[in-house]
């Protein structure tokens, strides 16, 4: 581990929560860089399949399904006062287990804010309460509790989480190739009014996974290059993106929250069901789907020039995925079978063919030099010589978690914390030795590209990037 560069020591205990395709991928990284004995990490998991992966490392793994009446028991002999509590499990509480942290004195960070089973897909709840935009409230809510305890990382994985450090960059770029003198922004309000500025309209977490397996998918089968569950939970959750100023009508199965921030609305569907158009500079436009994520909200919400429904600018933020051909397959399936989960199970990872790469980036639209896309594109044969246990997919969100746990080390007092208030700068160069390709592209393309050739359709033609050129009905 010596010829790795050794980027914070941390003298308490980890406990890592949840032993899946991106714990494993993170504890390489974490012995790599963070200097802690491997005797003072614990993995706790909700079965033994990690088992071999943990000893290699020389961490043990406790084999425990955390449930809201013994999480306290099970996590108590393993964290106190100094220690840092790490949540990459599905299914767990992420707000149980910051009030956990915050009481304990300890650390820490989760890659997505995570409910008890069924606070994604239960139908007895409202569609509101099954929105990230309900459970980003109620993290936030925090704050007013605690605004000096321990810090507390929310959703610090790839995206959300590395993308808005992605923003920030692709801001000051677009900002130095169009001529705009300004200082360099240091809080909330520099960085919104630069984007008010330069006139970004909307911004696209745009992303194109071409990882493919010899062994393709069978009938009942969902696969996928991160976690299945992960997946299918946000699939089903009600689309959400940031909704901006300069957008004219509000979607017909539009709704907005009764109270909170106003930065994001809703849709009357899941996002698996609702398709947009976007780019990226390796295969050019796409159509994706708007999954629910909660940087259409941090992002939105950050780059906000006044508040409410009407603020003075805000930009439209939303998710345009294109998973892997086997993803994209099982996605299909779920949703003609109603969303009954599916027989079997598989994470591609080993088994992934050479050549494949994740496309993850941010494509900022609308202002003077149309759009710039500026993110990752690595591939899975990077990723398999920089990291253990990782394809594209996962090493591009282990390496942004691992900046966030570094982060948070260096930073123990600041509270909770979104990605969108962290040093992008600090953060990047943790990522970036991880990336691969780092890629900043401009590209005339908008969603009116190639329309109405076959079939009429009703378009904006006055203003390219309003949200219903670029949805899919």
């Amino acid at each position: 581990m010596s010829e790795h560069r050794i980027h914070v020591d941390f003298p308490g205990r980890l406990v890592i929560v949840g032993f899946g395709c991106i714990g494993q991928g993170l504890l390489p990284l974490i012995r790599r860089h963070i200097d802690i004995a491997p005797a003072m990490i614990t993995v706790v998991a909700a079965s033994a399949e990690g088992d071999a992966v943990a000893a290699l490392a020389g961490v043990r793994l406790l084999p425990h399904v955390l449930r809201p009446d013994n999480y306290r028991q099970v996590l108590d002999p393993l964290l106190d006062h100094g220690d840092f509590l790490l949540n990459v499990a599905v299914d767990v509480s992420s707000l149980a287990l910051i009030d956990y942290a915050q009481a304990r004195g300890a650390l820490y960070l989760d890659t997505s804010i995570e409910p008890w089973p069924g606070g994604y897909d239960d139908p007895a709840l409202p569609l509101a309460a099954r929105t990230n935009y309900a459970l980003r409230e109620q993290a936030l809510a925090r704050r007013m509790d605690s605004p000096e305890r321990p810090t507390a990382v929310l959703t610090h994985g790839a995206n959300p989480g590395l993308v808005s450090h992605f923003v920030k960059r692709a801001l000051l770029d677009i900002a130095a190739d169009t001529g705009l003198a300004l200082p360099m922004p240091r809080q909330r309000e520099d960085w919104a009014q630069l984007a008010y500025t330069l006139g970004v309209r909307t911004i696209h977490i745009a992303e194109r996974d071409t990882q493919v397996s010899p062994l393709r998918r069978q009938a009942c089968e969902f696969v996928n290059t991160w976690s299945v569950d992960g997946f299918i939970s946000e699939a089903q959750q009600p689309c959400e993106l940031g909704w901006g100023s300069h957008e004219h009508r509000l979607p017909r199965d539009g709704c907005r929250h009764g109270s909170g921030s106003q930065a994001a609305i809703y849709l009357q569907r899941p996002g698996c069901s609702t398709r947009v158009r976007s780019w990226t500079p390796g295969g050019g436009p796409f159509q994706g789907f708007a999954i629910t994520h909660g940087e259409s909200i941090s992002i939105a919400d950050y780059l906000s020039v006044g508040n409410g429904t009407a603020p003075e600018y805000r930009p439209t933020v939303h998710y345009a995925y294109q998973p892997c051909d086997d993803a994209l397959l099982s996605l299909h399936e779920l949703v003609a079978r109603n969303y009954l989960r599916p027989e079997r199970k598989r994470i591609l990872l080993d088994d992934i063919s050479s050549g494949g790469i994740d496309e993850l980036g941010v494509l900022l639209a609308g202002h003077s030099r149309n759009a710039y896309w500026f993110g990752s594109q690595l591939s899975v044969d990077q990723a398999r010589e920089l990291a253990p246990h990782n394809s594209a997919t996962t090493l591009q969100v282990c390496s942004a978690a691992l900046a966030g746990i570094i982060w948070a080390i260096e930073n123990p007092g600041r509270g909770i914390v979104e990605p969108d208030e962290m040093d992008f700068e600090r953060v990047l160069e943790i990522c970036l030795p991880y990336l691969g390709r780092m890629i900043g592209a401009y590209t005339g393309w908008t969603p009116l590209h190639g329309r109405s050739r076959l079939f009429p359709e009703e378009l904006e033609q006055s203003d390219p990037w309003q949200f219903s050129n670029v949805r899919i009905d």
